[in-house]
């Protein structure tokens, strides 16, 4: 019998499987989910949240690619290297709206992108409920606590600070 065709219940070999073809009688094992659903598990209401985040990791993780290469090549490469790159140089550089702006859109994009991402893995790695509710109030706060600091510096900072 050649691997194209089926038997007569309808399940054909398994390709490189040699000799553990499943059949009616030897069927393949059952997988089960990491985290089975109950009648206690709220139905799929967050399906359209899941949805935004998914395309906001895919989005933002393309402005970031040119945000960071950006910044790269000017801090590095026009600017004359990490040996320029001092107080007076910040100073300068946040003298600019534009350069505020940009910086600060890096921070909040990569924050927010970052968290998005643990947020992601707490959600799958993380078993009990009482540990995901612990995990991701850390990592919110630290996300929250971050980009409010950030911010902060980047708008409030003084060039004539002695």
């Amino acid at each position: 019998m050649s691997t194209t065709e089926t038997t007569a219940s309808g399940i054909g070999p398994v390709e490189g499987a040699g000799a553990s073809v499943y059949t009616v009688d030897n069927p393949a094992p059952l997988i089960e989910p990491p985290r089975k659903r109950t009648k206690k598990s709220p139905k799929s209401t967050r399906g359209n949240f899941e949805m935004a985040a998914w395309l906001f990791m895919r989005l933002s993780g393309v402005v970031l690619v040119v945000l960071v290469i950006g910044h790269l090549l000017i801090q590095l490469v026009l600017d004359g290297g990490v040996s320029k790159i001092g107080f007076a140089f910040v100073a300068g550089r946040w003298a600019s709206p534009f350069w505020q702006v940009w910086d600060l859109l890096m921070l909040w994009l990569a924050m927010l992108h970052g968290a998005n991402g643990l947020r992601t893995v707490i959600n799958d790695y993380a078993e009990r409920p009482n540990t995901r509710l612990w995990l991701k109030g850390l990592l919110y706060t630290a996300t929250v606590f971050t980009i409010l600091l950030g911010t902060l510096v980047i708008f409030t900072f003084d060039p004539n600070i002695r």
